[in-house]
């Protein structure tokens, strides 16, 4: 997470890579080998960055880099299709073949490892494996102690398998919910033994995440070891308040744009005319942050820290709305 969030998440350069692979990992999951063009290497990433990608006029998505962060030829990223998609998963199950150009962003990372733990626990929900497989390839490099437990329905929606079984078999579990016979999953078991340099990584679904980290924190772990990075929507961290209209008030021109109950920030400005990069619409990644030059945001989102609402410097206009009766912007 930055500290200083001063510009647009959108405002990072975009890449024009050629999709050189496509395959299958799982039932209803795809992976995505990107590469230059020109056969030139890409920028650099660490272990938890993502990327945006631009995959149909309209519709741009974060997604997960999986691959080594030592490699620099490609970007790999895997994609679940989902019943209730909104353009995004069926978009690149569908319309995104091998040969065709994509437009992506470079990379941006919002879960990064603590270089200075002493061991690190992953623990990864369904397609929540991704930035995590990452962070195995930095931490296995490195010769340096960590953990992987992997949570899936069972074995024919399990992604990577062959991979994580060959790469990380000493230090990988995966579990099957399915899977009777199995020894279960016990996150309880698991964290018991945490050390004050240990740090705790979670990615998957609201409830897998809030798992984790609330078994964690009655087992001692401090807040400083938990991390963690959503996939859906998580559960809406507002107070439960009574919504109320509020207006924004545009920095470069002084225009006001009105949002009226049951309408989005973001929504309320696309509808007045004004440009505004997001990507997952929940409050997840960070694209549509948007900094606050005057008033008392109501944040409802995932993504800011505690410090970043305290400032009260910027907002999600995706879903989080105002306290005050204006907030006055820097668009």
């Amino acid at each position: 997470m930055e500290t200083e969030m001063s510009n647009h998440a959108g405002d990072a350069p975009f890449l024009e890579l050629r999709l050189s692979e496509r395959r299958k990992e799982a039932d209803g999951i795809l992976s995505f080998e990107l590469v230059h063009p020109d056969g030139e290497q890409l920028p650099a990433f660490d272990a938890g960055a993502h990327i945006l990608v631009d995959i149909v006029p309209g519709v741009s998505r974060a997604y997960s880099l999986c691959n080594d962060p030592a490699e620099r030829h490609r970007y790999v990223i895997a994609v679940l299709r989902t019943e209730d998609s909104r353009g995004g998963s069926v978009g690149m199950h569908q319309a995104i073949e091998p040969g065709q150009l994509v437009r992506v962003s470079a990379p941006r990372n919002e879960f990064e490892l603590v270089q200075s733990a002493g061991r690190s626990l992953l623990f990864a929900g369904g397609i929540g494996i991704t930035p995590l497989l990452s962070m195995a390839e930095t931490l296995a490099n490195a010769d340096r102690e960590f953990e992987l437990h992997y949570c899936t329905r069972d074995a024919a929606k399990t992604a990577f398998t062959s991979r994580i079984e060959t790469r990380f078999s000493k230090q990988a579990r995966i579990y099957h919910d399915l899977a009777s016979k199995e020894q279960p999953f016990d996150a309880r078991k698991v964290l018991k033994q945490g050390g004050s340099d240990d740090h705790v990584y979670a990615c998957g679904p609201s409830g897998f995440i809030e798992h984790i980290l609330s078994t964690a924190a009655e087992l001692g772990w401090e807040k400083r070891q938990l991390h963690r990075e959503f996939f859906g929507s998580p559960t809406t961290q507002n107070d439960g308040s009574a919504e109320t209209a509020f207006d924004l008030i545009l920095a470069s021109s002084g225009k006001k744009v009105h949002v009226p109950c049951g309408v989005s920030a973001a929504t309320a400005l696309l509808e007045a005319g004004i440009s505004l990069s997001m990507s997952c619409e929940q409050g997840i990644c960070g694209t549509c942050v948007t900094t606050v030059l005057n008033g008392m945001p109501d944040h409802r989102d995932h993504y800011l820290t505690d410090d970043d609402r305290s400032r009260n410097d910027c907002f999600m206009p995706c879903c989080s709305r105002s306290l005050t009766a204006e907030l006055l912007v820097d668009l």
